[in-house]
Order: C-alpha cells, then structure tokens, then sequence
C-alpha cells in the first residue's frame, strides 16, 4: 500500500502531524507548488514539487532543486493539488493526506473540500485541518474508535441513507442533505463502530489529537 503527504499552499500543519504520518507509512511528501514554502519554513525535504510555479518563491524552489524532483505543469485547467492528485494515480499510490488545503481563503477550501468527492473514486484521500480529521465514505464501514469519542457525519444530497445504531444519537437510515441537516458532535458509542452509507457519499470529521493519542488512523 503506496500512501503519500500532499501538501498544498493554505495554512500549514505543525511539522509533528507530518512526522505522526510518515510514522503511518505516508512516506512521500509532495508539495503542491507554494506548499513548498511551507515545507522550508518547517525545514522539511519535499520528495517531489508539482505546480505551475505561480506561488513558489524563487529562492525556495532554488533551495530544493538539488535535493528534490520537481515537475512543473502550466496548464491551468486544474488546480495544483489536482496536478498532484494525477501524478500520485500515476505512480500507482493508494493514499493520500491532504494538508494545507485550508486557511484564510474560503473558495480555496470550499474547492479542495469538492477535490476530495472528484477523487474519491480513484485514491483513498483524507484531510488534516487544525485539529481535526475528513475522511469521504460509503458502503459498510467499520472504524476503531475510542470511548465517547466525537464524530461528525456531513451527507451531501437527499439521496444519501446513512444508518447506525452505534451513535448517542442513532441514525435510523437518515439522509442528511447539506444545508439541511447534519450530525454534528455524535458520540460513538462501540469499538468499532459500523455505518452503512448508501447511495452516495459522506463526510466523516474527527479530532485529530484523539485519533493520534489512540492509534485509530
């Protein structure tokens, strides 16, 4: 199982949830062109640098070009944490983590939160944003989970049933349409805890410090 790091040009992680992943076997860092400034500011060795190169330093490309492969792709059809995404299907990985694809530019996330449906077909993704965890789901899905953890269920449509009877609050093949309803702040109430997803796709958030401290990744 190939799993990468993509990490992109929005609000950087702290170096230790980079560590904690490559600790997880996402041993590949690849840095969505300004995300390369990030990775010099936390003094951490990009593996491979994808973009156009509209956000990237000089000076911080400079730095890299000896110690990292670096591919630039002007079109501009796509954003490039998609470029990135491509090249990872390409070289045959399985995973990848998303970070810095949130911050202080709403339509940037709103856009990297859609990257994660246009992709799930095609690579198993996930994001780390602040203190928590995304991850995109459907079908039968069982999760370790550690007691009265918080979990937080986002469905997308009306079509989506979402069941589980596993919650503090149980959904009994619900549909949870975005700006309609959600389940926000749910408690799982097993190890593990099982949710079946039909018709469509969810998002599942989590706190990243509980899943750290407890090894549920």
């Amino acid at each position: 199982m190939k799993k990468c790091i993509i990490l992109a040009n929005g609000k950087p992680p702290h170096k230790s949830v980079i560590e904690y992943l490559k600790k997880k076997n996402y041993l590949t860092l690849l840095c969505a062109d300004g995300g390369t400034n990030s990775a010099g500011r936390l003094k951490i060795i990009p593996d491979f640098i994808i973009g156009d190169f509209d956000s990237i330093s000089e000076p911080t490309l400079n730095k890299f070009k000896s110690s990292s492969k670096i591919i630039q792709i002007k079109r501009q059809n796509d954003t490039d944490v998609e470029k990135c995404l491509k090249f990872a299907i390409r070289k045959k990985f399985n995973e990848a983590i998303l970070l810095g694809v949130t911050g202080n530019r709403l339509d940037h996330t709103f856009c990297n939160l859609g990257i994660v449906l246009k992709f799930f077909n095609r690579i198993k993704l996930g994001i780390i944003a602040e203190n928590s965890i995304l991850t995109p789901y459907t079908g039968n899905i069982e999760l370790k989970t550690h007691p009265n953890e918080t979990i937080s269920l986002y469905g997308l449509d009306n079509k989506t049933k979402i069941k589980s009877f596993e919650l503090k609050y149980p959904l009994k093949n619900v549909t949870l349409p975005f700006g309609k309803k959600e389940s926000t702040s749910n408690v799982a109430l097993s190890n593990p805890l099982h949710i079946q997803v039909k018709g469509g796709i969810i998002f599942i958030i989590r706190d990243y410090q509980t899943i750290k401290k407890y090894d549920l990744l």
